[in-house]
């Protein structure tokens, strides 16, 4: 039965929580502006009525607070595991280094398309040296490009 009604209970889960959090969105919102003005006039009144105190209790309560928090080790929070699973084998396998030239060559590819972004957004407000500046960081990366593809890099083994 739960497979025939599961996707309508969950339809039903969802537009109850998207309906309660219409409804609370708003005061959920104010909440933190609301605390910071609760927290302001509790600092202030411990400074002027308790000065010592309002230095003192914050600078004993954290220590005291990792105190409380609980230290437990064991093996098995101390095993290696892959995504919940035992491993199999050595853990350290040693990749071969054309990854990582594939990956710098990648980065080099993202960086080149975050700057070219507000060219291509806007090209008539940058205007004329926007353009030359363009023109001279995309030189640098074609010969870096063509750097790397003669040394061999861009080639699988």
């Amino acid at each position: 039965m739960l497979a025939d009604y599961g996707y309508v209970g969950m339809l039903l889960a969802v537009a109850i929580f998207f309906a309660i959090t219409t409804v609370l969105l708003p005061f959920l919102l104010s909440l933190p502006s609301r605390l910071q003005i609760y927290l302001r006039r509790l600092r202030q009144y411990l400074q002027r009525s308790h000065p010592a105190l309002s230095r003192f209790v914050p600078g004993i309560s954290l220590p005291r607070f990792m105190q409380i928090v609980p230290y437990n080790p064991n093996p098995v929070k101390s095993s290696t595991f892959e995504c919940g699973m035992e491993t199999i084998g050595k853990a350290w396998v040693r990749f071969n280094f054309r990854y990582y030239y594939y990956a710098l060559v990648f980065i080099a590819l993202d960086v080149l398309v975050v700057f070219l972004y507000p060219w291509a957004v806007g090209p008539r407000g940058l205007g004329l040296p926007g353009f030359i500046g363009v023109l001279v960081f995309l030189v640098i990366a074609f010969v870096g490009y063509i750097y790397a593809w003669k040394k061999g890099v861009l080639e699988w083994k």
